[in-house]
């Protein structure tokens, strides 16, 4: 080859091989009109996983008329006042949802609503649905309770609208015989023979009979299930697509109920302390006494950290010889009533949820070491007087469940949670026996994990809930999937806006709509 042609060779091949841009048009090939194909589009930016909806205003279709008068003083009454400055304007609705909607026959029934404002708000603003504990209030007015704690940046970004739980607030359910409620409630922790829990079990079918005459087949709706769906009717009246909630307790077992069932409604949603979805009975109620236990040791360390606790050195050995006291001798009451062992034990089971109640329960276990009943008493009206949710709690619980289980299997059952519960054991046990005469309703629906539609959710587990032990709410995280976590190390059910840590988590997700990137632990 001539040289000259050699090097006109080499060059073509270096410009075949270059890597740099060429300026020629794109060439022809073998004259069938191809052309070398356009570069990709550039992909899109990915979507932030951990943003939440924007939260739209209400366009709601509920009147509300003002009740801040009487919402103040009764949660004064309670011992849950606004914070030191915090002025709110308070109004009271109704929800109508049907009683049923595997029933529509059975028509509708009204559930109260509150809603908590600053004063002066836009009635647009948009709403932020508050589901309550049945254990520890479940009325409409836990959203007012909330408004007074929660931080300015959360007023001023949402109206609080709380809503009745089924058989609580507007809709209390009251259709036992009083007789047969006092029976269950006063029941004797230690007679757990099977004589005994027939006895029990005669009370419970008194209360079925009764409920059901009052009720007919309403009576099934007191239910999670009915919470759930009645969040979704709340959201349509609200006039939005995507609905904010905070569930709180079993109340969280609702909204994650009704996030499975509804993962395009979903707003930013907090669950704090939700149970354990997996678990029946009787492994449900073993879950929550051992979580009661865990309350107490928390609650008599916090006695003996005080500069001199009345209970003394060992609360839990002096709590234990009261209730042996008063169950071999009950403490009168000025109206000629009585407080019972069964009934001292659910007033310091039910203070336990509420650590704001723990200096009222010191004194009450104090008082009634020197025979005086007044402030146990105080602790059970709530839950066991003419206006309490005794009723609404034993409806639900037994409603959720499919087990019934005769008094052969809770007396053995009841020997063992003695031992490895024994505050709270024996009594948990006894509750079993309640259930049995109630008609199975199959339980309550499978939570669903969430569809792709929805947003992460919050999940909140408190160390030392009395109601469930924190595998409850990680259990929860891990069904519904798409779920952040927030571990908190303290005590009681709700734990939101407890401590600078979890309300900073918790804030930052309904205010600026960014939920945590990974699982989060809060101190005590």
């Amino acid at each position: 080859m001539p040289p000259v042609i050699a090097v006109l060779a080499a060059s073509a091949v270096l410009a075949g091989c270059s890597v740099g841009p060429s300026e020629r048009p794109p060439v022809a090939v073998r004259g069938d009109g191809l052309s070398a194909p356009a570069p990709p589009p550039a992909p899109d930016p990915p979507a932030d996983p951990n943003a939440l909806p924007v939260p739209e205003p209400a366009s709601s279709t509920l009147s509300f008329t003002d009740c801040t008068a009487d919402t103040m003083a009764g949660l004064t009454a309670l011992g849950t006042p606004p914070r030191a400055g915090r002025t709110l304007s308070i109004g009271c609705g109704q929800l109508p949802v049907p009683i049923d909607v595997a029933q529509p026959d059975l028509g509708p029934t009204r559930l109260g609503l509150t809603r908590a404002t600053v004063p002066g708000a836009p009635e647009d603003r948009p709403p932020l649905l508050v589901v309550g504990d049945l254990g520890t209030d479940g009325s409409a007015r836990h959203a007012a309770a909330l408004a007074g704690q929660v931080s300015d940046r959360v007023l001023q970004t949402y109206q609080l609208i709380g809503m009745d739980r089924r058989g609580s607030g507007a809709n209390l359910l009251g259709c036992a015989p009083p007789d047969a409620r006092a029976a269950l409630i006063d029941a004797n922790p230690a007679r757990t023979d099977e004589a005994a829990l027939a006895g029990l079990l005669e009370r419970s079918r008194a209360i079925v009979q009764d409920c059901y005459l009052l009720l007919s087949g309403a009576v099934s709706s007191y239910r999670v299930s009915a919470t759930a769906d009645d969040i979704e009717v709340a959201r349509v009246a609200l006039g939005v697509s995507r609905l904010s909630v905070i569930g709180v307790g079993d109340g969280a077992d609702a909204v994650a109920l009704w996030a499975g069932a509804h993962p395009a409604s979903v707003g930013r949603v907090l669950l704090d302390g939700p149970a354990d979805p997996s678990l029946d009975e009787p492994a449900r109620s073993e879950a929550a006494a051992r979580a009661a236990e865990t309350a107490f040791d928390a609650y008599a360390t916090a006695c003996r950290s005080g500069p001199a606790c009345p209970l003394g050195a060992d609360p839990r050995a002096t709590v234990t010889a009261l209730l042996a006291r008063i169950a071999s001798r009950p403490l009168p009451t000025p109206d000629g009533d009585r407080v019972t062992a069964g009934a001292a034990t659910l007033a310091v089971r039910t203070a336990l949820a509420q650590p704001r109640l723990w200096p009222a329960l010191t004194a009450a276990l104090t008082s009634a070491g020197t025979g005086n009943p007044a402030g146990l008493v105080a602790l059970l009206l709530p839950v066991a007087g003419p206006q309490g949710r005794a009723d609404a709690v034993l409806a639900t619980r037994c409603n959720e469940s499919r087990a019934r289980l005769t008094p052969p299997e809770v007396s053995e059952l009841a020997q063992r949670w003695r031992g490895d519960y024994p505050l709270f054991g024996a009594a948990a046990a006894q509750q079993l026996i309640t259930c049995a005469p109630w008609p199975a309703t199959g339980g309550g629906p499978t939570l669903a994990p969430l569809g792709p539609e929805a947003p992460p959710v919050l999940v909140l587990g408190t160390a030392k809930d009395p109601r469930t032990p924190p595998a409850g709410a990680e259990r929860t995280a891990e069904i519904l999937g798409d779920a952040r976590l927030v571990r908190w190390e303290g005590s009681g059910t709700g734990a939101y806006p407890g401590t600078p840590c979890v309300s900073a988590v918790v804030d930052r997700a309904l205010t600026e709509g960014t939920a945590p990137s990974q699982d989060v632990v809060c101190p005590p």
